[in-house]
């Protein structure tokens, strides 16, 4: 009988455990909709909204520090946060508008009047490996009369000029965008404290006991990436760029625009400063050329001492995990990726320290 009663009650919760099941897969199948519809709707506004977040977080101890100092006016503080940080960003890129358009009608005027020569290839031009000897008599032949260049290699030009052309366009459109997330970061600081509470909870509810921990190391990172790679890429383009300027090195503010865009995606001044200085060797006196080059020497190298400083300081996490995820990070999603790859290999990199620590529960 007993035997037969289990067999009974047995058989009565197999009913039960499948209609349970077959609940929770439909309740998971309609959330599962439900986030995907969400997640399409949002998707246009995903850069912006990650972009303003990462800000807010960066600049949130500057703005905290100045709505103190204001005597608690947070409203404020974040007008003059926001203003400053439109203004970093429009002033150079201004500076960079005006430099292009001054460009242009010069080489507009110098064509138009006859007057814009190019200088003749010198000897090991035609040295250069593959291409030398199309280079140098491409160049030899703009030297001579820069009309017949342009007839012969017009036709090969324009469309990498189309190419560029698009190119920036696109840059324009990001900066657009980044001016956006600027001004949407202004609206996230003064509910910053509860937002982040609100990502500490939900946080904890996915990995507890820890997911605080991960929330308050993912803005850690976030801070002292933007300190150790945003911050020095600013100070050098600002260091380059007052040596250029003062210097007279012609399209001084292209250049600095140019370093910081090197600066930021990890490759470093090199590519801009390099060319410059043999170009200062062959274009200025040799004393000029000599205190230009013992003065943006350091300027090239000063990252590598202030970046990992900058950029582990307060963090367990290890200097290598950083920089590899602010290198691979930039690789694979762009600017983005500077900061989202060493948040996501600082939080992994967590993980698999405190599993490996993670006492066996059945050892005594």
């Amino acid at each position: 009988m007993r035997q037969a009663s289990k067999a009974t009650a047995a058989g009565g919760g197999m009913p039960a455990l499948e209609a349970r099941a077959t609940d929770l897969v439909i309740r998971l199948a309609f959330l599962g909709l439900f986030a995907y519809w969400s997640i399409e709707l949002v998707r246009p506004f995903l850069p912006v909204v990650i972009w303003a977040v990462l800000l807010a977080v960066a600049l949130y101890p500057a703005y905290a520090w100045l709505a103190r100092r204001l005597g608690g006016r947070q409203s404020l503080a974040a007008a003059i946060i926001t203003g400053l940080a439109l203004l970093t960003i429009l002033g150079p890129v201004s500076m960079l508008a005006a430099s292009l358009v001054e460009t242009v009608q010069w080489l507009a005027a110098g064509l138009q009047a006859g007057t814009l020569r190019v200088p003749p290839p010198p000897a090991g031009v035609a040295d250069w490996p593959v291409v030398g000897e199309q280079a140098h008599e491409a160049w030899a032949l703009a030297s001579t009369s820069l009309d017949d260049a342009l007839k012969r290699y017009g036709t090969a030009v324009l469309p990498a000029g189309g190419t560029i052309l698009g190119k920036i366009a696109a840059i324009g459109g990001d900066i657009l965008k980044f001016v956006v997330s600027v001004v949407i970061m202004g609206f996230l600081f003064r509910p910053g404290a509860r937002l982040a509470e609100g990502a500490r909870a939900f946080a904890g509810r996915l990995v507890a006991p820890r997911g605080a921990h991960f929330v308050d190391l993912a803005g850690a990172t976030i801070r002292n990436v933007s300190r150790g790679v945003i911050g020095v890429a600013l100070l050098q383009t600002l260091m380059a760029g007052i040596v250029l300027v003062v210097a007279g090195v012609p399209g001084a503010g292209l250049l600095a625009f140019g370093i910081l865009i090197f600066c930021i995606v990890q490759i470093g001044p090199a590519p801009v400063l390099v060319p410059t200085i043999i170009w200062a060797w062959t274009a200025m006196s040799a004393g000029a050329a000599l205190i230009l080059t013992l003065v943006l020497v350091p300027v090239m190298l000063v990252d590598n001492v202030l970046k990992p400083i900058l950029i582990a300081r307060g963090l367990t996490t290890p200097i290598l995990v950083i920089l590899t995820g602010v290198i691979g990070g930039t690789i694979t999603y762009g600017l983005v990726g500077l900061f989202l790859g060493p948040i996501v290999l600082a939080v992994f990199y967590e993980l698999v320290v405190a599993w490996v620590r993670l006492e066996d529960p059945g050892a005594s």
